[in-house]
């Protein structure tokens, strides 16, 4: 694209760069085999069908009753969308489809625009349904308080078409971002971090929620805290709703929202995550461990955290939840999601 800002990858519709005054700030590698070889923590990647987990493994009761099983990844639960996610095939795209606008961004100069697609069969890692998806990248630039802003809107779609009369689908985004700088910069040390919100699914030891909301114990999120080599140690879903019933299933007319803001004094770079989503998964990367590869160094615990708007985790198995991400056939799923990053 022509706004040098953000480059893409196909294999996962993936983000590879997000330049902000010559500091890219999400974690990646040089070349698309690295990512196919390399790239266990996600970086970058689109996840579906299901982002995050689904409870034992299965869409418990969906197509009129039946049960399907679905590949069991982490700890007996089925992790972003399988062992093959869409994060880990290789999308068709990207496709530039002219300049638009970005809903909920004023005076957004620029707009150039991508598209890319992938169709998911029915029976792909055991989910129901032909899904046709799309992730809509568009970029530009915007102007505040006398900073130039690099803006990047991602728009998802996606549409049963045969195959089933229902089936689950959650799409996000699962960058890394190091306002320190990625990938040379070892840890994100001295982000300080500000989230929407303090409220929280509580969850049980296989990070299944349990049901509950509560504020996030330990650590008020939505006042302004400092993350540093050692902690916070937070992988947890926080809710923008108070009534999880109330989420249509095709987001994109909500209003944009603010998720995170983060700000590091040493580069002076800010990010802002904003999302029309009813809850983001806030990951503060303890997991990291990726050996260096090619020119990239390698990456470990706290080198990148991350911000998924999307649905409620294991909603397509909790009634009172399932309405956010149970598509019925000829029905379209969609969302936004913006970033934003600026320097001092």
């Amino acid at each position: 694209m022509a706004d040098a800002s953000f480059s893409f990858v196909p294999l996962g519709a993936t983000i590879q760069t997000f330049v902000v005054n010559k500091t890219n700030i999400v974690q990646g590698f040089d070349t698309q085999d690295q990512y196919a070889s390399h790239n266990s923590p996600y970086f970058g990647e689109t996840i579906g069908r299901v982002a995050n987990r689904l409870k034992g493994a299965q869409l418990a009761s969906i197509n009129g009753g039946k049960s399907y099983p679905l590949a069991a990844n982490d700890r007996g639960n089925s992790l972003h969308g399988g062992i093959k996610g869409w994060g880990k095939r290789v999308w068709d795209g990207p496709r530039p489809i002219g300049t638009r606008s970005i809903p909920g961004v004023d005076g957004l100069e620029g707009g150039e625009t991508v598209e890319f697609t992938l169709t998911s069969q029915d029976g792909d890692e055991g989910y129901p349904g032909t899904v046709l998806a799309k992730v809509i990248y568009t970029t530009g630039t915007q102007s505040l308080n006398g900073k130039t802003v690099s803006v990047l809107g991602i728009e998802y779609e996606a549409t049963l078409t045969d195959g089933a009369e229902e089936t689950a689908i959650n799409l996000t985004n699962h960058s890394y971002f190091n306002p320190a700088g990625a990938p040379d910069a070892k840890t994100y040390a001295g982000t300080t971090v500000k989230l929407a919100t303090n409220k929280h699914l509580p969850v049980d030891k296989s990070a299944i929620p349990t049901g509950k909301v509560e504020p996030f114990p330990g650590l008020d999120t939505s006042k302004e805290f400092t993350m540093t080599e050692k902690g916070p140690d937070v992988d947890h879903c926080f809710v923008t709703v108070d009534d999880p019933s109330s989420v249509p299933i095709d987001t994109r007319n909500e209003p944009l929202r603010n998720n995170l803001t983060a700000y590091h004094s040493g580069t002076g770079v800010h990010l802002e995550v904003l999302s029309t989503e009813p809850s983001f998964q806030f990951y503060t990367g303890i997991g990291i461990n990726v050996p260096a590869v090619g020119n990239v160094p390698a990456r470990g615990p706290r080198s990148g955290f991350c911000c998924e708007p999307g649905r409620w985790v294991n909603a397509a198995n909790v009634d009172g939840w399932k309405n956010q991400c149970i598509v019925k056939k000829g029905q379209t799923y969609g969302s936004r999601v913006v970033y934003k990053g600026w320097s001092d």
